[in-house]
Formats: C-alpha cells, sequence, structure tokens
C-alpha cells in the first residue's frame, strides 16, 4: 500500500526526487516534445512516487495554460463521433494538452451551458461539432477571447477555424451512386435538421441531386428518425409497410442505416436484391454486418487527428492563423446496393405469385 504524503508536494521535490532541475520539470509539462523520452520518464515516476498534482487554477492565475481543451459533441451514445474524438485526443496528447468532453443532446441552448462550464475551467480553447451554434455561444466565444474551433464540417467562409468535410458533396454522392444503379423510387430517412448542419446539408444536397434527375420526392417516401437503430428499424417498416414501396433507401447516416437494414429484413426483403440501403459516414462495424453497408466515408480518423495537430499549434502561436481545412470523402460500395432493375423486377415477380 502507498504511503500518504505528507505535506504539499511540490516541483521542486519532483525534480529532487527526478535529479533534474524544477524548469526541466515545468518543460515536461509544458512542452514535452523538447524533453528527451528518458528524463520523461524519470520524471514521470516521481511523479507518481510523490503523488505530485500541478496546481491548474494557481497556474491559470498567473496567466499560465491550463493545457486542457474542451470538446462540445452532439452525443456520445453512438460511433457516430467516437473515432474523432479519439483521435483529437490523441493528437492534442501528444502536445501535452488533456481533453475535457462534454456533450449537448443536439440542444443548441446545452451546448451554450457545456461551453460556459468549460470557460469556468479555464480551457485553453473551445472545439466544437458542426458551424451551426446558438447566438448565446458565438457571443461567449467572442466576448471571452478564447480560441474556438469546428471539427466535421468544412465551409471556406466559416467564422471559426474548421477541420471537416463537405456534408453537402456527402449527400450528392450517396444519391449519385443510388442514381447510378438506376433507382428512380428512393426513400429517404433523415435525422431531425434542427440544430444538424451536417444532416441538413446532407439532406438538401440529396434532395437537388434527384430534382436535377428529374425526381421529386413524395412526402410519404420521406421520414425521420434520430440517431437510434431501433428508431430508424421502425422508420423503414413504415416507409416498407404496403404493396408500393420505394427499389431504395437512403440514410441521412449509417446509424440510420443499419437500422434501415434491419427494418428491410424483418419485412423479409432481400438486399440488395430487392432494396437498396445506401448510408454516410462508414462509421466501425458499417464493414461488419450482414450484407456489409454501402456508404459514403468521413474520415473521422483524419478529421480527429487534424483537428488537434492545428488547434494546439493555433493556441500555442504568438501569432495564430486560422485555418479551414476540407478532408476528401470516399464512397464505399459493399453489400447493400445493388441494380434498381433487379428490385423492380423481384418486386412484380412477388406479386405476380400471389
Amino acid at each position: 500500500m502507498a504511503s500518504k504524503q505528507k505535506g504539499n508536494v511540490d516541483i521542486a521535490a519532483v525534480a529532487k526526487a527526478a535529479k533534474v532541475s524544477p524548469s526541466t520539470v515545468s518543460r515536461t509539462f509544458n512542452h514535452p516534445g523538447l524533453v528527451s523520452p528518458a528524463t520523461r520518464k524519470k520524471i514521470n515516476r516521481a511523479v507518481q512516487k510523490l503523488g505530485y498534482i500541478r496546481n491548474r487554477a494557481a497556474q491559470t492565475m498567473h496567466g499560465k495554460r491550463s493545457a486542457t481543451i474542451g470538446l462540445v459533441v452532439p452525443t456520445i451514445n453512438h460511433a457516430i463521433f467516437a473515432e474523432v474524438i479519439q483521435a483529437f485526443s490523441d493528437s492534442i496528447g501528444k502536445e501535452g494538452f488533456s481533453l475535457l468532453l462534454a456533450s449537448h443532446g443536439y440542444d443548441l441552448d446545452r451546448e451554450y451551458a457545456m461551453v460556459r462550464k468549460f470557460l469556468e475551467h479555464r480551457v485553453d480553447g473551445v472545439a466544437l461539432i458542426g458551424l451551426e451554434h446558438s447566438d448565446a455561444t458565438a457571443r461567449l466565444i467572442a466576448q471571452q477571447e478564447i480560441p474556438a474551433m469546428a471539427i466535421w464540417n468544412y465551409a471556406e467562409d466559416a467564422a471559426w477555424p474548421c477541420v471537416g468535410a463537405d456534408n453537402r458533396q456527402a449527400g450528392r454522392m450517396a444519391a449519385e451512386h443510388l442514381l447510378a444503379l438506376g433507382h428512380r423510387d428512393i426513400g429517404l430517412i433523415f435525422p431531425d435538421t434542427h440544430g444538424n448542419d451536417r444532416a441538413r446539408h446532407r439532406l438538401s444536397a440529396v434532395l437537388e441531386t434527384l430534382e436535377a434527375a428529374g425526381i421529386t420526392v413524395p412526402q410519404a417516401r420521406k421520414s425521420e428518425a434520430p440517431y437510434s437503430v431501433a428508431q430508424a428499424k421502425q422508420a423503414a417498416l413504415d416507409l416498407l409497410a404496403g404493396p408500393s414501396r420505394p427499389t431504395a433507401l437512403l440514410c441521412g447516416n449509417d446509424v440510420i442505416a443499419q437500422g434501415a437494414l434491419f427494418g428491410a429484413q424483418k419485412r423479409g426483403l432481400k438486399v440488395p436484391q430487392e432494396l437498396s440501403v445506401m448510408g454516410i459516414g462508414d462509421f466501425n462495424g458499417s464493414a461488419d454486418i450482414e450484407p456489409g453497408l454501402s456508404t459514403v466515408r468521413i474520415p473521422a480518423e483524419t478529421i480527429g487527428t487534424l483537428a488537434g495537430a492545428q488547434f494546439t499549434r493555433f493556441i500555442t502561436s504568438d501569432a495564430p492563423e486560422p485555418f479551414r481545412l476540407c478532408c476528401d470523402l470516399e464512397q464505399i460500395i459493399r453489400g447493400t446496393t445493388g441494380p434498381a432493375q433487379a428490385a423492380s423486377l423481384s418486386r412484380a415477380g412477388r406479386w405476380k405469385g400471389r
């Protein structure tokens, strides 16, 4: 059992135990890349042995950085943002920063409260998902002059530095794939787009792409589902009820697409022979379901890694330069999409045999 440390352990005690100077200990915490691995290892052993804890509050009062970055995401309930969170955390960790994480449940008022809480903890910067935020959040960040950035979305005219993908392009690519397979009767399952610019941009691009091909999606072919496999499954069951059904379902993300696939299978439909299912995202697990999900890959790990590296550089620079980086998308074709003609013939055969 470890013995309790008597009195307060300061940086000088750590330096003495590690047989280095106090400035080297400080450098290890604030700029680990400037200290050799062997020296860092000695200092970390001393820190663990003595139970030393840095006084962040005192450092902040003296104008020093807290070495923490706050990240607010819409949800941590699904794999949607898991990769980007992990990659962002790993990336800032390499520069000596720690991550504070919160979720707002797709509620922009709650997002404001989370940002405010982070600022009370004296974070060095705030990263948010997407480019749509409440006026209160934008005003708070401007008033406090805190470094801020947007992750996941890209826009050339973004108000904050950003690293992400073009969600309109993702919607276009998904729709173009189904059109290229001959699908003209396409059902849509998307989440509520209020306060969610990712979903709104994808949906608007899908509708524009289909309209350019002479296709108007009737209201009966549109359904709304949150980021829930179970509720997306029910939405698909409703869209696929009755003799008249679409030959394809285009979903706002892979979580919804997985639910749609399960709904189709519940109806006894063969995918893709009788129904194609298309997602957007290519999250962990999308390749492992049966059949593997066709989707548009948003490079979450790349986005998180680049965002972390750029943001820490932005925070620590004496003359920070805003950045706006757009990551490439990729169409991933697996087993859930096939020619529309096969679906139409299969449906006709079914009804002919009844």
